[in-house]
């Protein structure tokens, strides 16, 4: 097994660096697109997030090496193996970024990085710190049964991931048509990011955009609709600890008042939003009054 290096902690001066540019460039062209108090609160999360990985990372890599263990084919460490590895460790990411946003459990993780209302590269750092808690690497266990090395599919798994920071700004429109027909951009990530109804658990994509257009979760980004940011509910806070643990603690308050264990289960694995009287708004009942809403607009 080669001794391959982290390529995310390669890439925190770039990750840094780039920050501050556009912080610089924001100054000139609109100094709404940062807050000091915003920024601060994303840096901090990123930072309990790279914690929380280096304490979970043994048990990760434990797994990892167990389900290796028992690989269904011998994999070996060639161009081809490579190319596979990184478009179906993104396959595997999108199948985790749908159920992130569609199953409450795997939400209250990643809602961290949706709660800031501005869209910048700061946003890019706004990490988990539950990550292991709610098992987001579970949906990576299949590429080490099918035979891929733990180490190929972990450095994949760091270019998937600094690829997807520069399309959080609001400083690039949109890229070549046939850039924009496969891979994820800012102008798709954007829309992902947003809260405005038509825009609401779409483009769930890390990489290659063409796994929503395949799987009907595609929008694209409308000029006379702007992307406006952050949860359906906002924090109203920049509270670094409330930011991290705020939806596990409303998944234990439901679970705690719900009648039934059939109500309580599904306040678990529901998608956000979901209640058992209907008293609250889903992605789905949002979606729907504005659907109707149009209609009867004319």
């Amino acid at each position: 097994m080669p001794d391959l290096p982290d390529p995310v902690n390669l890439a925190v001066p770039a990750f840094i660096s780039l920050v501050l540019l556009e912080m610089l460039v924001a100054r000139i062209r609109g100094r709404h697109r940062y807050d000091p108090k915003d920024t601060l609160t994303s840096l901090a999360l990123g930072l309990g997030s790279t914690i929380a990985g280096v304490l979970s990372a043994g048990a990760v890599i434990g797994m990892a090496w167990w389900f290796w263990n028992h690989r269904v084919f011998d994999i070996p460490y060639v161009w081809w193996a490579w190319g596979l590895c990184f478009v179906l460790d993104d396959l595997a990411y999108y199948a985790f970024h749908r159920s992130a946003h569609r199953v409450r459990w795997f939400w209250a993780s990643h809602v961290i990085h949706h709660s800031s209302q501005h869209y910048n590269l700061s946003t890019a750092l706004r990490q988990t710190w539950t990550g292991f808690l709610s098992l987001a690497f579970i949906f990576r266990l299949p590429l080490f049964l099918i035979g891929f090395p733990p180490a190929m599919v972990l450095f994949c798994g760091g270019i998937n991931l600094i690829y997807q920071f520069w399309i959080h700004t609001e400083m690039i429109g949109r890229m070549p048509r046939w850039f924009e027909a496969v891979m994820n951009t800012p102008s798709h990530h954007r829309v992902h990011h947003a809260t405005n109804p038509r825009y609401l658990d779409k483009n769930y994509a890390g990489v290659f955009i063409v796994w929503d257009r395949m799987f009907g979760s595609f929008v694209r980004e409308h000029d006379d609709d702007r992307p406006r940011y952050g949860i359906v509910k906002n924090l109203g806070s920049y509270n670094v600890l409330w930011a991290a643990f705020h939806e596990w603690a409303g998944i234990a308050k439901d679970v705690w008042k719900a009648p039934g264990i059939g109500n309580k289960l599904r306040y678990i694995i529901a998608p956000p939003g979901w209640s058992h009287d209907g008293s609250r708004d889903s992605s789905e009942t949002i979606r729907a009054r504005w659907h109707a809403r149009l209609q009867h607009d004319g």
